[in-house]
């Protein structure tokens, strides 16, 4: 059986970005965040910690939302892209 990983089906998906973020931080917030379970909990790799500042790229977002039901501050200003943009998951 021909098991493919994480990376491999996310790299044959499809996207059609919206210039418009969908996706806000609420930097005051997230910089008094101790433990940041957005980091660990986006299947996309989103969210990263450099040097312990936490940046946030939504061009790769699945669009799960994952991030907003864990954050414990409710920084994150989550919302779909505009109609048609986005991830297209037919090819993943």
């Amino acid at each position: 059986m021909n098991h493919k990983s994480i990376e491999d089906k996310l790299a044959v998906n499809k996207y059609d970005l919206d210039e418009e973020v969908h996706i806000r931080l609420k930097d005051e917030i997230c910089k008094e965040c101790e433990h940041r379970p957005c980091v660990s909990v986006c299947p996309a790799d989103c969210f990263k910690l450099k040097e312990d500042k936490l940046s946030f790229a939504y061009e790769g977002c699945l669009e799960c939302g994952s991030c907003r039901i864990v954050c414990p501050g409710n920084a994150v200003d989550w919302a779909l892209p505009r109609g048609g943009l986005g991830i297209c998951y037919q090819y993943g």
